[in-house]
């Protein structure tokens, strides 16, 4: 499918993670029909996919009770799933799964990307995974309370999640041109694991290169998954520069690089 690049270009700056959802509002039927369209027709990578399940995450999502990151009153969720074989499955996932985030955004759902802490024998109860697949990820989906609550708020200021790092701080070579500008900006804004935003930048002035930081890429909170979902991020605001391209994934610590045709 082509990608929708005005609505989600939007939702890219639009999107919160939200932790506290509105109980007894279930997702309209409409919605879950759309998000489930999705799971079928966004497939830019076979290693990767995710599903839809009609169902609270109470048994999946786990955390300390009480604590300020604990997710409640979810009436559903969707897994991240990718094939483990692939070198590239983290970033496969980070980019597909981000599409169902923003289009969750565009759709009026709160979403929340946990990469680590969930119960993975939970989540494999409910779906069917086949030959190397493995769950990377999971979000709740649901409509968020009007306003951040108090335990949404801690969990802000404890993540830092207001804190955006420059983009000189991250981006390397030829001075960016305009398109360059908006793709670094919308990539700028995609959400990672306790906010460490470990993307880096390198550009030409035809291309945009996307790397992690220093250190290792990580199992439980892989690295390139949260570059996964800065591609995708970053190619929504290319496209709506008016600049297609396509990706060529390069060896670690590189990802992949966005190579303008148009």
């Amino acid at each position: 499918m082509d990608l929708p690049v005005s609505s989600w270009h939007q939702a890219v700056f639009f999107r919160k993670s939200r932790r506290s959802f509105l109980p007894g509002r279930p997702v309209a039927e409409d919605q879950f029909e759309r998000l489930e369209f999705l799971s079928r027709a966004f497939r830019p990578f076979p290693e990767a996919r995710f599903e839809i399940v009609r169902e609270p995450p109470d048994h999946v999502l786990r955390g300390v009770i009480g604590s300020y990151g604990r997710i409640s009153g979810a009436p559903a969720f969707a897994v991240m799933i990718g094939t483990s074989s692939s070198p590239a499955a983290a970033a496969f996932v980070g980019y597909t799964g981000e599409g169902l985030i923003l289009e969750a955004t565009a759709l009026g759902l709160g979403t929340c990307w946990v990469s680590g802490m969930f119960r993975r024998s939970e989540v494999e109860k409910r779906v069917v995974l086949s030959g190397f697949e493995r769950v990377f990820a999971v979000t709740p989906l649901g409509l968020g309370e009007r306003d951040f609550s108090f335990k949404e708020k801690l969990y802000v200021r404890a993540a830092g999640s207001k804190k955006r790092k420059v983009l000189d701080e991250m981006t390397q070579g030829t001075s960016p041109l305009p398109w360059q500008k908006k793709a670094l900006e919308a990539a700028r804004a995609a959400p990672s694991a306790g906010n460490r935003q470990p993307w880096r930048f390198a550009l030409t002035p035809g291309s945009i290169t996307v790397r992690w930081d220093s250190g290792r890429n990580g199992v439980r909170y892989p690295k390139s998954l949260d570059c996964g979902i800065a591609m995708l991020h970053l190619e929504l605001g290319a496209r709506a520069s008016g600049v297609a391209g396509s990706w060529e994934f390069l060896d670690p610590p590189a990802v992949a690089r966005f190579d303008a045709t148009g």
